[in-house]
């Protein structure tokens, strides 16, 4: 089943840049969403905003984060969503786990449903792909 709308919105932390490939990061979470099963190749979009100004808890310069937010359509099951959430969430620690190894860094996941009659979408890329 089709689920619309598998947008992936990264935001991080500016300072993670000199040591992280964020776009390395971006297709492995790509890859992630379709291996879920719940998603079609033309409707998956994964993206990422660079935080230039942010305060992270005690405000010590190390500390860095990223947040991910995930938008699908209504219609999923809890379970279903259960396993989007881990699917992509353990993807990103595998991918940033050196990240883990200070006492700096925090990482998030947040899975947005969106219901049809508030999403609008026109896309040109599926038939392509289809």
């Amino acid at each position: 089943m089709e689920s619309p709308v598998p947008h992936l919105t990264i935001e991080y932390s500016a300072n993670l840049e000199p040591e992280t490939d964020i776009g390395a990061l971006c297709e492995t979470l790509r890859r992630s969403m379709l291996e879920t099963g719940h998603f079609e190749i033309g409707a998956v979009r994964v993206r990422a905003h660079k935080c230039d100004h942010y305060a992270i808890a005690d405000l010590h310069p190390d500390n860095a984060f990223i947040n991910m937010d995930l938008k699908i359509g209504a219609g999923r099951s809890p379970d279903e969503k259960q396993h989007m959430g881990e699917t992509i969430f353990d993807a990103a620690v595998e991918q940033l786990k050196s990240l883990f190894e200070s006492p700096h860094f925090a990482l998030s996941l947040y899975i947005d449903e969106y219901p049809p009659e508030r999403s609008w979408k026109k896309n040109s890329i599926h038939p392509r792909l289809r």
